[in-house]
């Protein structure tokens, strides 16, 4: 059931009325059913005689009483709302209710292990979600703390934002307890947590800057206790305490830090206070990438980041949720760029998060970071890659204009100032302001309050004429920073940005000039350049220092396709890569090309995160982007050439386990399905590599997928991992088989039946998706079409948008499924969040047809010979 939408004009009348609100609530979670009991009790100021509601979405409402005064049930509750009349200038209201358990990661999640039987519960209430589980004036301004009185089965554990007491058994019962908490810290209701269950837990502490001891807690499920890695996480957990502490000059503001790995959950991680929750992707139950174990360090930085900027100073309204995941996206790269083994972070930043932002940037539904925010249904579709990377990237090219040291001082002013209660933008600016000596309002608003990306190419003359490649070296005798925008958003904006000059020294490619300068407008003069030879490679953002797409020249393109293996730093590799990654979406460079420039380099690549991300573009590059007429052909020679790759590297090596996985979902031939299978059946194993759990499932997947693998190889796979994960494997690759009446019926599951869970259903449309030919998914496109409307009203907005994202039939680039979806959207003005989902996926399948166009065109006018 979707909960209530709330606007902020709703929002901003309520915070006139209510003030001061304080929580007791009472939850029974002995039953085996769907639902649960809640008592809420609150207390708050008012407005006397004014009118306002609470949010409780509920089964069934038993009691209402406001002031003494029992008010009508059926009256005055529509299932998500309480409307609230006549109140005081001080006011108490108490709500009875039974409420539902979800399976959707909303709410109150309820889990069911199969290994054991064990239930466990989780809450997850960002963005408005707490009201699932009691009345709650659900919106982040009307912080308060709740204490949490809990009866669940004695054997559990209770946890929530405040240290968890000890159970006292309840007489009388069959063996049930009560924990009944202290309030909890003052907080928004979207980082109140509960968790319950029979988890496995590990406990250490560390010590705060000013002398407390924090407790430190981890937990997971029974049956996934061996992974847990307590050392890993404890050791993160209070080296970022030290470094976070040390960069804002403020103590760690809560008495506990909980982490605790939670089942079927739709997000990294939720930076609850005090009780961080994480995906159990995190725990790993295989041998993993190094690039994997460098993106669990950042996700548990991130969350703790939250704890200051977030958690104790907190936004007003939800047009400030970028500030605080861009920050937090900012902070754990240099957190563990500076406190981990992962030094080079900052060039999975330029490859990943910058990547994404610009092709977020470039949607139809692009926006400003400060985004306008009129309801939380807007605020969902905003969880995108403009409020956690462009803004991230933003904040980089900020700290760069500002310094470093001047940031970090006027970030520690901000929260000294704010500790405890919400802030906006401009408090934070102002800070910035007086720390730096910056004017920032101008900054503020070509950066932060327009939507777009920029593009930035240099122009140079030579002594030798004006196109450097006719008799190099020769010397550069002007220079100019080209700036262009897209038409639909044309703002030029100022960037902090490194040039950098590259020559080919013994075998190398290495870094012999380098200008930083200060840009602005459609262009600008480099003098820093003038006078010194052409190097074979000019680096526009060497160092990655601004937010903006790059344009090589034909020259150091050219060196850049040779010989990018060659340049010794990853960050100057990632910034080369993702201008050809750029110039592919923008059907600028044939995906051929690309993919002759992934070939040639990766298996040189030293940077675990680097060559995960090449490998994955690879993939997508070969899917979508590589012309239709010779896309067989060339996805052969690349599945080829990755699997000799992964004999090729050192056996046992993180190079290995990259190339034979990536080989598991770019393999696209018989052959290649047999190569698979020697692995499965160890008649042909490689060298170092060792067939584990997930590593076998990637194998059985993709020979299912070729319709090499039968239902006897997945059964007999699912009984060596009979787990809640095995199952939902299991469910991916019977999805993944290329029959058109399993594609049918797997997509049916996903978009009917309700009882589903998020990750069951997840599950099944990866399989599904997983589609060769892609004609295979023809047959359901128009009922795609025509339960969009009805999805999106009866379900909850994690389930919808689940089903309209992964039940697009996104493989079949086929200008008549754009059509069709230019038909629904020409028919369909609203809902605003569905139409912009519909939109974006419209716009990428638009950009594949014009990357497929010119691939096609690159082949047809290639000599006979091919070469």
């Amino acid at each position: 059931m979707p909960a209530a939408d709330l606007t902020r004009v709703e929002a901003e009348e309520r915070a006139a009325i209510v003030g001061s609100p304080s929580y007791d609530v009472a939850l029974d979670l002995t039953g085996d059913g769907g639902t649960f009991r809640s008592e809420t009790t609150v207390r708050f100021t008012g407005v006397d005689g004014a009118s306002t509601f609470i949010e409780a979405c509920t089964e069934e409402v038993h009691e209402v009483v406001l002031n003494g005064r029992a008010l009508d049930a059926a009256s005055v509750s529509d299932g998500t709302r309480i409307r609230l009349d006549g109140l005081a200038a001080e006011n108490e209201l108490r709500v009875v209710s039974t409420n539902a358990y979800t399976n959707t990661g909303e709410g109150l999640h309820r889990f069911v292990d199969p290994v054991d039987g064990e239930t466990y519960l989780y809450t997850e209430f960002a963005v408005a979600e707490a009201n699932r589980v009691y009345a709650v004036f659900d919106q982040p301004d009307l912080k308060a703390g709740v204490r949490f009185t809990i009866t669940a089965p004695a054997a559990w554990t209770v946890l929530s934002n405040a240290p968890s007491p000890e159970p006292v058994a309840v007489p009388g019962t069959d063996p049930h307890a009560v924990w009944a908490f202290e309030t909890g810290p003052v907080i928004s209701s979207y980082i109140v947590a509960i968790i319950a269950g029979p988890y496995a837990s590990w406990h250490e502490e560390a010590v705060s800057e000013d002398g407390r001891r924090v407790p430190l807690g981890l937990f997971t499920r029974r049956s996934l206790a061996q992974y847990a890695e307590p050392d890993v996480m404890f050791d993160l957990v209070r080296r970022g305490l030290e470094f976070y502490e040390g960069a804002f000059g403020v103590p760690y503001p809560y008495g506990k830090y909980d982490q605790i790995f939670v089942p079927e959950y739709n997000w990294g991680a939720m930076e609850n206070v005090g009780a961080v929750t994480f995906n159990e992707s995190y725990l790993f139950r295989s041998r993993v990438s190094d690039a994997r174990r460098e993106q669990r360090a950042i996700v548990v930085l991130h969350e703790l980041s939250h704890m200051w900027f977030g958690n104790s100073v907190t936004m007003k309204w939800w047009n400030d949720v970028w500030l605080n995941e861009s920050f937090a996206t900012w902070a754990s790269t240099l957190a563990t760029s500076r406190v981990t083994e992962f030094t080079g972070v900052w060039a999975t930043f330029a490859s990943d998060e910058k990547t994404h932002a610009a092709e977020q940037d470039q949607l139809p539904s692009t926006h400003p970071i400060v985004a306008e925010i009129r309801s939380l249904s807007d605020v969902e579709v905003n969880f995108d890659a403009i409020t956690y990377d462009k803004g991230a990237s933003v904040l980089k090219q900020l700290v760069a204009w500002v310094g470093l040291e001047a940031f970090q001082r006027g970030v520690g002013a901000y929260l000294a100032a704010n500790a405890g209660g919400n802030a906006t933008l401009a408090d934070l600016l102002h800070e910035l302001e007086l720390a730096s000596g910056r004017e920032l309002s101008t900054w503020s608003a070509l950066w932060l309050e327009t939507a777009g990306v920029n593009t930035l190419r240099l122009v140079i003359e030579t002594d030798a004429g004006a196109d450097p490649a006719d008799e190099a070296p020769a010397t550069i005798t002007a220079a100019r920073l080209e700036q262009t925008a897209s038409p639909e958003h044309p703002t030029l904006r100022p960037h902090r940005l490194a040039i950098g000059g590259y020559d080919v020294v013994d075998g190398r490619l290495i870094r012999t000039q380098r200008v930083e300068l200060d840009i602005d407008g459609a262009s600008t003069e480099v003098p820093g350049l003038v006078g010194h030879h052409v190097p074979d490679l000019l680096l526009v953002n060497d160092d990655d220092l601004t937010y903006a797409k790059v344009r090589l020249d034909e020259r150091s393109f050219g060196t850049a396709i040779e010989r990018l293996a060659e340049i010794g730093d990853p960050v100057a590799r990632a910034v080369i890569l993702g201008s050809a990654w750029d110039a592919v979406r923008d059907a600028e460079l044939p995906a051929t090309d690309f993919v002759r420039l992934v070939l040639r380099s990766v298996g040189h690549e030293t940077q675990s995160s680097a060559r995960g991300l090449a490998l994955s573009r690879l993939e997508l590059a070969l899917a979508r982007y590589v012309a239709e007429e010779h896309r067989a052909e060339v996805s052969a020679d690349a599945g080829d050439a990755i699997w000799a790759q992964a004999g090729l590297a050192v056996p046992g090596s993180d190079a290995q386990l990259q190339f034979a996985k990536a080989f598991t979902r770019i393999a696209s031939t018989a052959a290649h399905a047999d190569v698979l299978g020697g692995l499965l059946d160890g008649q042909a194993p490689l060298e170092g590599l060792e067939l584990d759990l997930d590593l076998r499932w990637e194998v059985v997947i993709a020979r299912a997928a070729l319709g090499a693998g039968d239902d006897a190889e997945i059964d007999e796979t699912l009984a060596r991992d009979d787990t809640a994960k095995g199952r939902q494997l299991a469910e991916t690759a019977r999805a993944a088989r290329p029959d058109e009446q399993v594609k049918t019926a797997a997509w049916r599951r996903v978009a009917t039946d309700a009882s589903l869970s998020n990750d069951l259903a997840r599950a099944i449309a990866d399989g599904w998706r997983r589609a060769e030919p892609a004609t295979l998914l023809v047959p359901t496109v128009d009922d795609y079409f025509a339960m969009l409307q009805t999805v999106w009203a009866e379900r909850s907005f994690t389930m919808a948008s689940l089903i309209v994202r992964r039940l697009f039939p996104s493989p079949l680039v086929d200008e008549r499924l754009a059509a069709r979806a230019r038909a629904w959207l020409d028919a369909n003005d609203g809902p605003a969040p569905l139409v912009r989902l519909v939109s974006e996926e419209l716009s990428e399948l638009e950009r594949a047809l014009a990357a497929r166009e010119l691939d096609a065109r690159a082949l047809a006018e290639l000599p006979a010979d091919g070469q």
